[in-house]
């Protein structure tokens, strides 16, 4: 018996739900390939060890940016993979739920589907990632209630407010996580003349990155390559000074927020000031974002139990629920 899938095929990372078992794979999006043979190497957790320490035959890549595939072959032997390793086969052909940025183009959809059909599933759906947050953070969707839900992932942030099963007002920008840490990268070059690689800055942000003033006690010791001797060097980097080269795709983040506030109905202003809005993703997890979005939109702040595995869950209760959530997915001719 085939059992159907729910994929959050992030920019960052790749999360399966099977129905009836939950989830049963969460790996970053990233596969090795031997670029003289074309071989894959590695998927996943394997591949993101890989990233910045392979020779120049093996090339360790996300084929996702920005929430798009950015090549479509690499992206399907990638699904296909990681479908095999959730016991799906020839003869195991299951319906697969697909969570998609919104601002998707209709290229890119089709890219996605066709990209999943090829790795095995017999049907393929797709359901906004933002509605998906939503409904894995349990949030009331069918109600005649405005709810905020924003998503910040690897490659894209999403801002919507639903009510009655639909989402009322949308702000997407292709900003997320990954911009954060190319920041980072950029202004430790500009400033200290260290080449540091995506794995280096995104420890960074863990450590001492802040969207808002908290923990300025803590220091981060950063290991690179001086651009102008090639020799290993070492600085110090404190929490003031990575906000500064970091504010700018955080303050496009907080815009999009305060964007999608001013283009919803009015009659969901009183909700959104009584409920708060809830924060999803990955870079939710930023410190001091909740406290930054707070000050900007002047509502509460909520972060989800559960922020990396909201819309993969959500996914999946459209799946335990077909019938009931289908209309939550997008429509085929959009």
């Amino acid at each position: 018996m085939s059992r159907d899938l729910a994929i959050d095929l992030g920019t960052a990372n790749t999360l399966v739900y099977a129905r009836g078992k939950g989830i049963v794979l969460n790996e970053p999006t990233v596969i090795a390939l031997n670029t003289k043979t074309h071989d894959v190497l590695a998927v996943g957790h394997e591949a993101w060890q890989m990233i910045g320490r392979t020779p120049g035959h093996i090339m360790a890549a996300r084929p996702l940016r920005k929430g798009a595939i950015t090549d479509f072959d690499i992206t399907e032997r990638m699904i296909r993979l990681l479908l095999q390793r959730v016991g799906v086969s020839r003869l195991n052909r299951p319906k697969v739920l697909i969570c998609v940025p919104s601002a998707i183009t209709a290229v890119e959809r089709r890219a996605v589907q066709e990209a999943t059909r090829h790795a095995g599933a017999s049907e393929v759906y797709l359901i906004e990632q933002p509605m998906a947050a939503a409904i894995g953070a349990g949030l009331p969707i069918h109600e005649p209630l405005g709810s905020m839900i924003v998503d910040v992932g690897g490659g894209t942030t999403e801002t919507a407010v639903i009510s009655l099963g639909g989402i009322v007002a949308i702000e997407p920008v292709r900003i997320g996580s990954f911009d954060i840490d190319y920041a980072i990268q950029v202004f430790v070059r500009r400033e200290y003349g260290i080449a540091i690689g995506e794995r280096t800055a995104e420890e960074i942000k863990i450590a001492v990155g802040s969207a808002y003033p908290v923990n300025d006690d803590i220091k981060a010791e950063v290991r690179g390559r001086d651009i102008t001797t090639g020799l290993p060097k070492t600085v110090i980097l404190a929490p003031g000074e990575v906000r500064e080269a970091i504010s700018e795709p955080v303050s496009s983040m907080v815009a999009s927020v305060v964007k999608c506030l001013g283009s919803a109905p009015p009659e969901l202003s009183h909700d959104l000031i009584n409920e708060g809005l809830y924060i999803v993703g990955g870079g939710s997890l930023l410190a001091g974002f909740a406290q930054r979005l707070a000050e900007e939109t002047d509502l509460l702040v909520h972060l989800v139990d559960a922020p990396l595995e909201s819309v993969v869950l959500g996914a999946g209760k459209c799946l335990e629920s077909f019938d009931l959530l289908k209309d939550t997915f997008m429509r085929s001719d959009r």
